[in-house]
């Protein structure tokens, strides 16, 4: 399935150097679905050279004229929902609808930053003096590395790869080795829309190797991660030699608050929509469950109820809402959090076991806990798997003072029907984003992003095209 594609370097699509490939499994049966590129140390010269060259043409083309180029992207991304989700399927796991999903939301980001590429103001100040004019302008900083997981690799290539156009960059994408095709796919529709050679390069292969050349380059400007916190702060010591701006959305491990007035029903569906997500492999995935005691019962038997009606297998078939984990690796870490959950005295209600009839795939049951303590490792790692550990509480800065207890701060979730407890929890959390009776948070319009140990910078909204423009002041006086 990888032929057609490659190393996508100077507008073509090629081989490496050395003709080198890895294989790429499908989780769902762990069949070898093809065998994809592997860049050498000269095809990242290559890459690297060619988003110079692009560069000095991709800053003087005309806003008005990237922008069409973006949207058509955008609307090019559409008319191919069904591949690209079939991509995601396969590599990823995740239920086709899901993925279809995914395609919608990212050809909303490409459209979002075709408008944005218009909208880049400067500004006049006005000059203490009579013969002086000040002006403030941004220019695009020049070339940028994206590098992306594999848990939505439509979308992070997307936030990263948009932006970077919409802001005058030249941009050197790296997919993760479980996902390339997904992201193939997607520069081979900038390449069909008219994106000049050398605007946008692709290199697949070992993550670690090609990001290292990558920063250690002084071609690139600007670099944006997404990944673990673990991962994010190596490649910003890394960064730290070439001062180069670095944009990191890191790890999560969002809580998800019930208040006694909620609707129980609502927050039920809210909270399977957010947790089950690409099964839990999602770094914006409620993983604390926190559940005023008057309704701790009634939403965990509710929680409990509709989980079991969730079918797992094959993400091909449209029955299924529960794909496999992604990797052997996931497998095996979810598998031994739940174990060390279990002996450090949490009772599993549902799950907890891989489930039976699947003689291949990496599945495993989603998995909740009672009797889970603050203290308990899967309340401070990121499970990123289908598990639930279920918590109460007594009152309200209780709640916020245990649900802020953590390095991580991304997103948190909130369940109220009092206008007051939705404005003072949304006020309080110490995230970045927060979502409250409902379970969306990422979307094209909103700055996306974390603080804490999930890192700085934000992706979407108006704000994200800021951190890959350069900005400058100029003091002119009129008089020569």
């Amino acid at each position: 399935m990888y032929e057609k594609f490659g190393q996508f370097i100077d507008g073509k699509w090629q081989q490496s150097s050395d003709k080198s490939t890895y294989e790429v499994i499908n989780p769902a049966n762990e069949e070898v679905i093809g065998h994809a590129s592997k860049a050498t140390p000269a095809d990242v010269d290559k890459a690297l050279k060619s988003a110079a060259k692009g560069l000095e043409v991709w800053k003087q083309t005309p806003p008005w004229q990237r922008s069409y180029i973006i949207r058509k992207i955008a609307d090019k991304m559409r008319e191919k929902q069904d591949v690209l989700a079939k991509w995601m399927t396969l590599e990823v796991g995740k239920p086709f609808a899901e993925a279809k999903g995914e395609v919608g939301g990212a050809a909303d980001i490409f459209e979002w930053n075709a408008e944005e590429t218009k909208r880049i103001y400067g500004q006049t100040v006005e000059s203490r003096f009579a013969d002086t004019r000040v002006h403030v302008y941004y220019q695009p900083i020049g070339v940028v590395a994206a590098l992306t997981p594999w848990n939505f690799p439509l979308v992070l290539s997307s936030r990263k790869i948009s932006t970077a156009l919409a802001a005058g960059c030249s941009v050197i994408v790296k997919p993760d080795v479980i996902t390339p095709g997904t992201v193939m796919e997607l520069i081979d529709i900038c390449r069909e829309c008219g994106v000049p050679p050398g605007v946008v390069n692709l290199l697949s292969g070992d993550p670690p190797s090609i990001a290292q050349q990558l920063i250690s380059s002084d071609i690139i400007k600007k670099i944006s991660v997404t990944g673990s916190t673990r991962v994010g702060k190596l490649i910003l010591k890394q960064a730290a030699d070439k001062v180069q701006r670095v944009t990191m959305e890191l790890s999560g491990h969002s809580p998800f608050i019930v208040f006694d007035d909620a609707d129980i029903q609502k927050a039920t569906d809210m909270a399977i929509s957010a947790k089950y997500r690409n099964n839990g492999q999602v770094c914006i995935s409620p993983n604390r469950f926190y559940i005023q005691e008057k309704k701790k019962d009634e939403f965990v038997n509710l929680f409990i109820e509709k989980t079991k009606k969730l079918k797992i297998g094959d993400g091909m078939d449209p029955s299924v809402q529960l794909g496999p984990l992604t990797t052997k690796k996931r497998l095996n870490e979810v598998e031994e959090l739940v174990e060390t959950t279990k002996k450090e005295g949490a009772k599993v209600l549902l799950g907890g076991k891989r489930p039976a009839g699947f003689n291949k795939g990496f599945y495993y049951e989603p998995t909740i806990f009672d009797n889970v303590k603050d203290d308990y490792t899967i309340m401070k790692v990121e499970p990123f798997g289908p598990l639930v550990p279920m918590l109460s509480f007594k009152s309200f800065d209780e709640v916020i003072e245990r649900a802020n207890n953590n390095d991580l701060g991304l997103s948190s979730y909130i369940c109220t029907n009092s206008m007051e407890q939705a404005h003072r929890a949304s006020e309080l959390m110490e995230t970045g984003t927060v979502a409250v009776n409902t379970p969306l948070v990422a979307i094209a319009e909103a700055p996306f992003g974390g603080i804490k140990q999930t890192g700085y910078g934000r992706e979407g909204g108006s704000m994200a095209i800021k951190d890959y423009l350069n900005v400058k002041y100029t003091h002119l006086g009129i008089k020569g």
